[in-house]
């Protein structure tokens, strides 16, 4: 089972889909998609989200931490990640993984994932063991083994995970952990959340113990329950094995807000494992929730995604720089929805060591700049929107219910507010031209970006027979 969620989304083969109806964004109210959502919070603090569908014979359970890389603690770099490992080690009830054994000897599959601002682990199951994947949640929130022998053995799992997956890797870290590092002055949103080796190996075991009591508790979570099941049944189970857990005190949040950028950065990286040069761009984003967010969502389909988009015809169809344009917002560990603090907006290419970065970026600037100079036309716009609720639609139907599941849980977790699932198309159907332009100037700006050029090692030359 892959353990790390940083990285890269991860398929779940034996999943049950839901199908989901596709509504065009101008659709009247009445027509719209609507999912079932029922939220509650029980006396300990813990909130509940519940959100039945019956077309297969599954349930897809999430427990959801209001902790994250962005907030894990100065001078222990990746904690947050270390301590997802930590919930697989055993709890009161469960020996060391049993509780993988559990889940899989029942059909079932599961994973976890440390992400900007929450921890999550999430399990899809026949509808019929939600009890006991509930009774075996709640048994690691309130009871989780930390002790020495499973501190010593996962420190040394995340640090090998480090040099596989970062240092020993080609583009390790680029741009995922190098932009955030580079456009950001926070140090809650600029240290490297992956984890430096010395930050890991430093952790002690009273820091991990202060670490769950505080933060792995039911006032700082979200349970969400997805899937193929009974309201009635489903919240007796849920007050007969969180309620009786106690709430923490929690320390303040830290300050995430970062200022205005006015003066464009530009950073060099080398990587010695690197066969091309590459080249990564990265803009703040709006704040959530705002008219700009939604409509920096319709800007990310126009230039990124897919192969209709800008960047991708002007660097690949038209000037033949690169083979492909990755980015989006959140790339690589999300979604736009799945965060809190502040964002980038990103693109990245790879491209011939005889192109020059300065080449790249100024086909880059060609293909945004339309965006900025003049409203966008109503037939991209609207193609913008099929585009975005697509996809929107695709990620609710994903990995039996786990795409809707983590909606849910992060607009509970960060909004109060699970159902606003049920606003985001009208959100993006208000969006007009004259905003993505507005939207553009402001937030497409050079003195908004951080670029990022990645090198590749200088090859050493030959030594000529007879020389030294």
């Amino acid at each position: 089972m892959q353990r790390n969620g940083l990285a890269r989304r991860i398929a779940l083969p034996l999943a049950a889909a839901l199908v989901l109806p596709t509504v065009a964004l101008t659709a009247p109210a009445a027509e719209r998609f609507h999912v079932p959502v029922e939220y509650y919070k029980l006396p300990n603090g813990l909130r509940v989200v519940l959100s039945p569908d019956h077309a297969a014979p599954t349930v897809c359970v999430g427990v959801y931490y209001h902790i994250g890389f962005r907030i894990e603690p100065r001078d222990r770099t990746g904690f947050a990640h270390l301590f997802e490992h930590m919930m697989f080690q055993g709890s009161a009830n469960l020996g060391k993984m049993e509780f993988i054994k559990l889940v899989q000897s029942n059909g079932g599959i599961l994973n976890g994932s440390t992400r900007f601002d929450f921890t999550n682990y999430f399990e899809v199951m026949p509808s019929n063991k939600l009890e006991t994947v509930l009774w075996a949640e709640a048994d690691r929130m309130g009871g989780l083994a930390v002790n020495e022998q499973n501190l010593k053995n996962q420190q040394g799992v995340v640090g090998n995970e480090v040099k596989v997956n970062v240092l020993n890797a080609p583009y390790g870290g680029f741009p995922w952990i190098d932009l955030p590092m580079a456009a950001n002055s926070n140090w809650y949103n600029a240290h490297n959340f992956y984890g430096d080796l010395t930050d890991i190996e430093a952790a002690k075991l009273d820091e991990v113990q202060k670490f769950h009591a505080t933060y792995y508790a039911p006032n700082n979570a979200v349970l969400t329950i997805v899937g193929d099941f009974g309201p009635a049944e489903a919240k007796k189970f849920v007050e007969k094995y969180f309620g009786p857990l106690k709430a923490s005190e929690l320390p303040p949040q830290p300050d995430l807000t970062e200022p205005r950028q006015e003066t464009e950065k530009r950073v060099t990286k080398t990587d010695p494992l690197a066969p091309r040069p590459a080249l990564a761009i990265g803009y703040h984003m709006p704040d959530r929730n705002t008219p700009e967010y939604y409509a920096m969502g319709l800007i990310d389909q126009m230039l990124v995604e897919g192969n209709d988009s800008a960047l991708y015809r002007e660097l690949v169809q038209k000037r033949g720089l690169t083979d492909s344009v990755d980015g989006g917002i959140n790339n690589l560990l999300g979604n736009m929805f799945n965060y809190y603090g502040p964002m980038l907006f990103t693109a990245d290419v790879r491209f011939d060591p005889a192109t020059k970065p300065d080449t790249v970026l100024e086909a880059m600037d060609a293909a945004i700049a339309p965006l900025r100079e003049k409203p966008a036309d109503k037939p991209t716009l609207d193609r913008a929107k099929v585009k975005l609720r697509s996809g929107l639609y695709d990620t609710m139907g994903e990995f039996g219910g786990f795409g809707l599941m983590d909606l849910l849980s992060s607009f509970a977790l960060f909004d109060d507010d699970p159902a606003r699932v049920n606003t985001l198309d009208e959100k993006f159907d208000q969006v007009t031209p004259e905003l993505i332009q507005k939207t553009a100037q402001e937030y497409l700006r050079p003195g908004n970006r951080t670029i990022i050029v990645l090198e590749p090692a200088a090859k050493p030359t030959a030594t000529p027979a007879g020389g030294r």
